[in-house]
């Protein structure tokens, strides 16, 4: 009798082992969309013309071949689909795609479920759109900054932290930081967020705060979409200006250039309303194609002519913001404000735009560029934060050392400092570990036969700033090995593998971004 007992227990535990077996090999090959619930199953596409849209991103380098497309109705099947995938022995990536403006591939799941969240924007159902209060705005992590920005503005209000670009999901820039010119004074957009709904890794749909799943809350944000999906927003708000003075300053010297912006993000704790409400610099360089747009025709060739003399310029990029109150005494701030900058002499250029006309300043560069089929082609851009204590050592070696020498078209190149008491260092995103560090953007357009040129120049500038240590961290970065992601994340490399272990255990989520899978 204890045999036959014996006997049965050894055959049960046989036919458990052969059937976990059978379950990882039928599982080794892509899984099937019959596999997944009824409800699911009619919101997957596999359509070749929908899975090669959702192959590329705005960088158009990185292709990667989902299996489907998921198309939401609601955030209830977001969570359905992420509590699906777990239910497998191996379980699928998932890639939230919003605009798809990333450049590397972020958006991105090879053989894996891209989710299209711009789908729950199109579905009456959904309440998750946007909604103005006296001084924060609930947003739908699908929604777009522009449209917030619309939405707001009907009120008399507006967020106070931008980027550059204005067509880019909600969800999307806060799971990076978002920044731009306003950021040395209110910090990145994740400084500005009250609270955030998130589908996490495991399903599970939870609203977070500082206060409330704070863990959660400072994990998503400049997290990489690494440990949840956005699907709410609550946003500080304050009031809307009407109008903007937009100025233009050049300088024929980088340390002059530098130390004046730094003069002008000092204003700003010191005397809030003579402060300026956006700081930016670019590079003007002896190449073509030299974008000299926002420039009256008069002043065009003097300026052409400033640049071939040194090669290089540096422009400061300075705004005041004003309405009905304000307009009397706009110019005397303004003039208070550039009193005592060294900028080249009667090099000094202004415009008065509407408010709205400067925040979406960009779209019409879109329009043009997509008029000339200069849009949907490959963007290599490199975007990092440099110390400002070895910020003239990257202008020796990258803009003079680099670009300047090898010629290669730069296109455009951003470079302004911003405070790091603007941010909150519980957040995932990285910062060099100075008081002062600086942006520098080079956003550059090129065909596809130009584009390993590009590339290994990247490289090259990487290779610089770790060769002479100059301690860059990669804003936006791109796919690296699990050493240098390590190195990225520096102290909170723990933390952010310890939030991982937490909120998405089988690490499920922005396969693109290359951290864990």
């Amino acid at each position: 009798m204890a045999s036959y007992f014996l006997f049965s227990k050894t055959l049960m535990i046989l036919l458990s082992l052969s059937s976990i077996i059978h379950k990882i090999e039928s599982q080794t090959q892509p899984w099937s969309p019959l596999d997944a619930p009824k409800e699911l199953l009619q919101m997957l596409i596999r359509d070749p013309l929908t899975l090669s849209l959702a192959s590329t991103d705005f960088g158009h380098i990185v292709h990667q071949n989902a299996f489907a497309i998921f198309a939401p109705s609601s955030i209830n099947d977001i969570s359905k689909l992420i509590e699906f995938s777990n239910s497998l022995l191996i379980p699928f990536t998932i890639a939230a795609r919003g605009q798809g403006h990333s450049v590397n591939g972020q958006s991105m799941t090879n053989d894996g479920v891209v989710v299209n969240m711009t789908e729950l924007n199109n579905n009456n159902n959904n309440n998750n759109g946007i909604v103005v209060f006296d001084d924060y705005v609930d947003v739908g992590g699908e929604q777009i900054w522009i449209h917030v920005l619309h939405a707001c503005l009907e009120k008399g209000l507006t967020p106070l932290s931008w980027t550059d670009y204005l067509y880019l999901s909600v969800g999307g820039t806060l799971s990076n930081a978002g920044i731009s010119g306003q950021t040395f004074r209110f910090g990145p957009q994740i400084s500005n967020v009250h609270e955030l709904d998130v589908v996490t890794g495991e399903g599970d749909l939870v609203t977070c705060s500082t206060t409330k799943n704070s863990e959660l809350f400072y994990a998503v944000l400049g997290g990489l979409g690494q440990f949840g999906v956005i699907t709410r927003a609550r946003i500080a708000l304050g009031p809307a200006p009407q109008r903007v003075k937009w100025l233009r300053l050049l300088y024929n010297n980088f340390s002059t250039f530098s130390q004046d912006q730094e003069q002008l993000i000092s204003f700003n704790g010191i005397n809030e309303t003579n402060a300026p409400n956006y700081i930016e610099g670019m590079l003007l360089l002896n190449q073509p194609p030299l974008d000299l747009s926002f420039y009256l025709e008069t002043d065009r060739s003097r300026v052409t002519s400033l640049i071939i003399q040194y090669n290089i310029i540096y422009v400061i990029e300075l705004v005041k913001y004003y309405d009905a109150n304000s307009q009397d005494h706009v110019d005397q701030e303004i003039e208070t404000l550039v009193q005592g900058l060294n900028f080249v002499p009667t090099f000094i250029f202004e415009k008065d735009v509407s408010y709205e006309e400067f925040l979406n300043r960009v779209h019409s560069d879109e329009l043009t560029l997509r008029s000339q089929g200069l849009w949907d082609i490959p963007h290599p851009w490199l975007n990092m934060f440099v110390p400002k204590s070895r910020i003239s050592d990257f202008d020796e070696g990258v803009f003079k050392g680099i670009i300047l020498k090898q010629n290669i078209t730069a296109g455009l190149v951003i470079v302004y400092p911003i405070n790091k008491t603007k941010w909150n260092d519980n957040m995932s995103a990285v910062t060099p570990n100075e008081e002062i560090f600086y942006v520098v953007s080079l956003l550059r357009t090129t065909k596809f036969d130009k584009l390993e040129e590009f590339q290994d120049q990247n490289q090259q500038i990487i290779q610089f700033c770790k060769d002479v240590g100059i301690g860059m961290k990669q804003y936006l970065p791109q796919k690296k090995t699990h050493e240098e992601w390590v190195e990225h994340f520096g102290h909170k490399w723990e933390v952010f593998e310890n939030r991982k272990a937490q909120f998405d255990p089988n690490k499920i989520l922005s396969p693109g971004q290359g951290i864990f899978n």
